[in-house]
């Protein structure tokens, strides 16, 4: 029966046997296999011939301190093969002593770890890299701070400069709305990290699951490639933020529907909360001159306003939408329609007027409307128009195509 018991651990474990000086005097096929030598190769040598030059002096001098001290050793140990590869095993050291109580021999017992150390040392690099990546945006995020603030001081500068010629009262009310529309977007940025992050740290869970329960180091690549896309995509949000309130902006030919999309962005978590669906519709190919930053600011402030009347709408439909067409090839006609109930008759003669707000004075400036006309007027010299829909309000905005010109109304700016 005893017998058994020891064919048992030799054929399941990795057994060596060694004198009290550390002379190898037995080892089991496992030993063999795992360590490259042949049984006569190792038979009558010092137990060292398996030691690993990186294995710190100061390890075998607690071994041996341990067992000659009558003591069980227990330890992860790592040791190099004939040919040069390195394997981990979890080691038992015993000392057997005689009837005297004196070491007679030291038996050990092992088991091969090394898959699982690899795999976590491979976790280890991927979490130091996922450490750099996290300081590499955090990093980001400063240098864009750090960019924001001289982009504030540039503007309050430009500001101060204005007031000091004595321009016209529409430069200046365009730099306080270029203010309002930083203060929406800083709250919009919040709105747009809030999933990403939740999404980032459910995937580092997953990732560090996967690694403790040994699944397939393929799985654990592409959760780490997934950290890695999410902390790139929260980036590109500043970016795009950066790139709104660029200073140096020019006039281009750009697509109707990328600065469409470029303001969508910017609010796509608001109106997810929100509740409210986007319906987009018609012609969306047209190509315009002019700056794309200025007719996404028009877009953003209509969304703005639709979002604050769907705020007291609790009940019905929810939806934003925007139509593009063409009259006769000669403009590109955009109609921005919400079913939030529409705007006051009263107001709608006074809706584009500077200062002039439904909201109370905590809510809005009163200059979206006022610059959107503005920039639809002076940059893309076209028209825009308010109306009530049997749904709720509703914007047309007329920009020509080629040279042709919208004729001004009478009360213009």
């Amino acid at each position: 029966m005893l017998q058994q018991y020891i064919d048992a651990i030799e054929s399941s474990n990795i057994v060596s046997r060694t004198d009290i000086h550390g002379i190898i005097t037995f080892v089991n096929d496992e030993f063999c296999k795992i360590s490259g030598y042949s049984r006569e190769e190792l038979i009558g040598a010092d137990h060292n011939i398996v030691r690993h030059p990186d294995v710190p002096a100061s390890n075998f001098k607690r071994l041996w301190k341990t067992i000659l001290a009558k003591q069980t050793y227990k330890a992860t140990v790592k040791n190099r093969a004939k040919d040069g590869k390195t394997f981990y095993v979890n080691t038992t050291i015993v000392p057997i002593l005689d009837e005297e109580g004196e070491i007679r021999e030291f038996v050990a017992i092992r088991y091969d770890v090394t898959k699982e150390m690899e795999l976590r040392m491979r976790l280890e690099e991927k979490e130091k890299e996922l450490e750099a990546l996290n300081r590499s945006l955090e990093e980001r995020v400063r240098q864009q701070t750090r960019k924001l603030q001289e982009l504030n001081r540039w503007l309050e500068e430009r500001v101060r400069e204005e007031i000091a010629k004595n321009e016209e009262k529409q430069q200046m009310l365009l730099w306080q709305s270029r203010f309002a529309s930083m203060g929406q977007m800083t709250a919009n940025i919040a709105h747009q990290w809030r999933q990403p992050l939740t999404e980032l740290n459910l995937t580092l869970f997953n990732l560090k699951t996967s690694v403790e329960s040994g699944e397939d180091p393929q799985k654990i690549q592409t959760l780490y490639n997934q950290s890695r896309r999410i902390i790139g995509s929260m980036s590109q949000t500043i970016e795009d933020f950066m790139s709104f309130f660029r200073p140096d902006r020019a006039t281009s030919t750009f697509s109707v529907e990328q600065s469409l999309e470029d303001a969508l962005s910017l609010v796509s978590k608001a109106l997810e909360k929100k509740e409210i669906e986007i319906r987009i519709e018609g012609d969306r190919e047209m190509i315009l001159q002019g700056i794309p930053n200025e007719l996404t600011q028009v877009f953003l402030n209509l969304f703005q306003n639709a979002m604050e009347a769907f705020d007291d709408k609790t009940e019905g439909e929810r939806w934003l939408r925007i139509h593009f067409s063409r009259d006769q090839e000669t403009f590109a006609v955009i109609v921005v329609e919400d079913s939030a109930g529409g705007i006051p008759e009263m107001a709608l003669e006074k809706i584009f007027e500077p200062y002039f707000s439904t909201k109370s004075s905590s809510q809005g400036t009163g200059l979206g409307l006022f610059m959107s006309r503005l920039i639809i007027q002076k940059s893309f010299r076209g028209s825009i128009r308010a109306f009530n829909s049997l749904k709720g309000a509703l914007f047309i905005i007329k920009i020509p195509l080629n040279d042709a010109k919208e004729p001004k109304e009478p009360d213009d700016v």
